[in-house]
Formats: C-alpha cells, structure tokens, sequence
C-alpha cells in the first residue's frame, strides 16, 4: 500500500501547473458532456445528458487575461417527466470568453454565445420548424490547467426563447407559443492545448 502511495504521489509531483505567457496563441481541442433542459415557462420537464465537442483558439493577452473563441457540437435539450421521450436539441455553438487568471492555471470565464441550431426533434418527430434556429446565451465558468490539459466547466445562461410564435404541441411535450422558454446548460470538458 505504501508503495502505491509512493507512486501516486510521485506522478502528481511530475504535474505541472500551467503558467499563462503574454502573447501566445494556441487551439485546444476538446470533448465532454452536457447536463441540460429547458426553463422558464414549461412544465413537466427533466434535464438530459449529452455530449459535446469541438475545439477553441486562444490568445493570452498578458499572464492574468485571455480571450478564446470556440467551435463546438453540442447536444441539448430536456426529457419529459411522465413519458419516456427527449425533446433532442443540437447546436453548433460559438463562444467568445474573456478568461481571468486568478492563480497559476485557474481562469474564471464569461462572454456571449450565439448558437446555430442543427436539429430538433422530439423522438423520432422533427420540431425545427417551430424552433429558432439561433440561440444566443451567455455562458459562466471555470477552467484549470495542468500540463496542456484543461478541466473546464461552465453553466450557459439562455437568454433568447427556443420557440417560434407557433406551439410546440406534441402527445409527451406543450410549449405555448406565447411562453418564453430558455436552453439552461451545464458543460464539463477535458481539452489539450496546442500552442502555436
């Protein structure tokens, strides 16, 4: 048991926190899952979980602040709470966040998001029609770094309604059209950072 200890603490020791150099550019693939549903006026819904995936460039402008900008695949959405149906909702999404470096490796982020929807649909039935093909949201984390690795988590803050001014109406899920109802999402990725 010792020796497992020993070991374990040896590879922690070989870890290095990431340090932040002014002007350097870099593109960080990235990959995780998604923890979402909708809020506001909706009843009888319950987060899904899915996946997401892309990558970010980034630039520190100086060893306290950067700005990265990213493209990723994300899949969102909710179930309902009596029947066994999802209410899918893919996106590519395009962030643009400010990153503060609080400590060595640790960066509190925010800044806004817009959103391409690529698909809606409540199982096997397609909903684009009644959906807005745009979704803008403000998205709220934090990442740390190790060796090039970076664990990042955010919450995105929905601000513009997934409906149209048509009714989502199905036999599992009602979203009346005068109702503003919001994409609410939890995110956690592990990226690599390629600095160039």
């Amino acid at each position: 048991m010792k020796k497992l200890f020993m070991i374990a603490a040896m590879m922690v020791a070989t870890l290095s926190v990431s340090a932040q150099e002014a002007g350097q550019m870099f593109i960080k693939p990235m990959a995780g899952g998604t923890f979402s549903t909708l809020v506001g006026d909706v009843d009888d819904v319950k987060g899904k979980i899915g996946l997401v995936g892309g990558a970010e460039f980034g630039y520190n402008i100086n060893e306290t602040f950067g700005i990265t900008a990213g493209l990723l695949y994300t899949m969102q959405g909710c179930k309902d709470k009596d029947v066994d149906a999802n209410f899918n909702l893919d996106y590519i999404n395009v962030p643009v966040l400010a990153n503060v470096y609080v400590a060595p490796g640790l960066a509190l982020k925010a800044g806004p998001q817009i959103g391409f929807l690529t698909r809606a649909k409540l199982d096997d039935v397609d909903m684009k029609d009644v959906c807005n093909t745009i979704d803008f949201s403000i998205p709220v984390g934090v990442s740390y770094e190790i060796s090039d690795f970076v664990i990042d988590f955010r919450y995105n803050i929905g601000i513009t309604s997934v409906s149209k001014n048509k009714e989502i109406k199905a036999d599992v899920i009602e979203i009346e059209s005068d109702r503003k109802t919001r994409n609410s999402v939890f995110m956690l990725t592990v990226g690599y950072k390629i600095p160039f």
